[in-house]
């Protein structure tokens, strides 16, 4: 099958094959098996069925639903009618979630029934769970719309952790530059076997669901990470490739007995994005997993949202903490640093967002020229390597010093009882702002607040030490699998209240 450009045909090349293309487990007690030719007569069918209901190209098509078959062909079935899929947040509140549908004016929403509720009366909703589904569909072959450079291919929004989510205006030409580059740099190749329990309204889930089925191989969704059926499908399916948070692998790694007794030998490379990962929980993972390449990631949505590679043209070892070496393509610069080699991050590339849905302000703020401004401070070493620092708007200021939580969580996570350790501001009466810590400590250790002090007080500035110290089980994340600092914040500032130090 020949492909036209469009992003629904991402997996043209091989849909006609009668090879196994999706397990879908939303339906625990019977997880469904899908070839690609049935996927892509479900895209086609989508497809059809939405030009039968009037809809054209540009129309935003919702979808509001956990992880499962019938997301992937509303997704690439929209896209194949030259329509914009809206990736909605399932994790979101009502009001959240009325504002996407209404700011993409999306006239049609498909989704989970469970999820009905958190629509109006007023949106037309399609049940995956019911009959409705499959009446909209209209059976039969399809030839996909075909996309000019800059016509919009999907609609993800951002977090809207500081605000109302922001609809990012991704383009198919774009699009398919990526997953080609992500597919070159990652090696990925028919025989390989993903699994995908973050949700795919998360776009590295999505990505990753993309350039495996580019490459004809195989993918097993989750509608949730269950930690010990995750373990069991490494099994059971041959899982090649795992991609996920820091908090997951840790959950992981606290299942010792059920990963000494499940054959994991399959698993030959590793992902993991979305926040920092640090040393100690990198060794344990490589412990366990002796002959699997671990790789971090860094990615934002509008820039495409991978921009580096796993690889060194020059072929040097990937150092453990970088989150690599530009693709071929990424112009990246670092600016308003201490030096040339850390800085806020701005990018250009193919990938890059064309802009954000109805915000002309916030698109000439953070897109000038073709240069995005990701806010985020990475430095560069002497290879060409680049390693995450932090987000340039979470630097506070404590006594008049500015404190870059990315800097004190590093220096934190290298004590090697620490698997995780992220940093905020609580409120001080004297100095306006100090850092509490929360960490997740190497199962059977000893670790407690009072010897973190004194750890940080041996290996950073004063001023740099964490005042309070929370030690969790396990760190809150947010709907889009990030580690939900605002939730941290609430703790930290109500413990500074208790405390009579706000």
């Amino acid at each position: 099958m020949k492909s036209s450009g469009n992003l629904g045909d991402v997996f043209s090349a091989h849909g006609d094959s009668n090879d196994l293309a999706v397990i879908d487990f939303s339906h625990d007690a019977n997880p469904r098996e899908t070839s690609y030719v049935k996927l892509t007569e479900g895209c086609n069918s989508l497809a059809r069925g939405l030009k039968r209901s009037g809809f054209k190209k540009g129309s935003r098509i919702g979808i509001l639903a956990l992880n499962r078959l019938e997301f992937l062909e509303v997704l690439f079935g929209s896209m194949r009618a030259g329509c914009v899929p809206v990736l909605i947040n399932a994790k979101l509140p009502f009001k959240q979630v009325q504002y996407i549908i209404s700011d993409a004016n999306a006239q049609i929403v498909f989704g989970d029934e469970n999820l009905r509720k958190l629509c109006s009366s007023q949106t037309r909703y399609i049940s995956f769970d019911n009959g409705n589904y499959s009446d909209f569909k209209d059976h039969g072959p399809f030839e996909s719309y075909q996309p000019n450079s800059d016509d919009i291919a999907e609609q993800p929004y951002t977090s809207g952790s500081t605000g109302y989510p922001k609809g990012v205006l991704l383009h198919h030409f774009g699009q398919r530059w990526m997953i080609d580059r992500l597919v070159e740099s990652r090696s990925l190749v028919p025989e390989d076997c993903g699994i995908i329990s973050a949700p795919l309204y998360h776009k590295n889930a999505l990505l990753a669901v993309k350039s495996a089925l580019q490459a004809a191989g195989r993918i097993v969704l989750l509608p949730k990470f269950d930690v010990r059926k995750y373990i069991k499908y490494i099994e059971k399916y041959k899982i090649t490739m795992l991609t996920g948070v820091p908090t997951m692998y840790a959950l992981m790694l606290q299942q010792e007995k059920l990963i000494s007794t499940t054959d994991i030998s399959s698993v030959r490379s590793i992902s993991m994005g979305s926040a920092p990962a640090s040393e100690v929980l990198l060794d344990q993972l490589q412990d366990r997993f002796p002959d699997a390449r671990i790789n971090l990631n860094y990615g934002i949505t509008e820039g495409g949202p991978i921009l580096f590679s796993w690889k060194h043209p020059d072929g040097l070892e990937r150092p453990r903490t970088t989150v690599g070496f530009p693709i071929d393509g990424v112009e990246i610069t670092l600016e308003d640093g201490p030096n040339e080699y850390q800085g806020i991050l701005k990018v250009r590339s193919p990938g890059v967002m064309l802009g954000y849905h109805n915000l002309p302000e916030a698109t000439k703020r953070d897109l000038k020229d073709g240069w995005l401004n990701t806010g985020d401070i990475l430095r560069r070493d002497e290879h060409g390597w680049y390693y995450f620092i932090g987000r340039a708007d979470d630097m506070f200021v404590t006594g008049g010093e500015n404190i870059y939580p990315g800097d004190v969580e590093a220096m934190l996570e290298r004590h090697e009882d620490i698997m995780q350790a992220v940093v905020v501001p609580a409120p001080n009466i004297l100095k306006a702002h100090v850092p509490h810590a929360f960490i997740v400590v190497k199962e059977g250790s000893n670790l407690n607040e009072k010897l973190v002090k004194e750890y940080a007080l041996k290996n950073a500035p004063p001023y740099a030490h964490p005042r309070r110290v929370f030690i969790m089980e396990h760190l809150p994340l947010s709907g889009t699998n990030k580690i939900d600092r605002r939730k941290l914040l609430e703790i930290a500032s109500k413990a500074a209240e208790k405390d009579g130090t706000a």
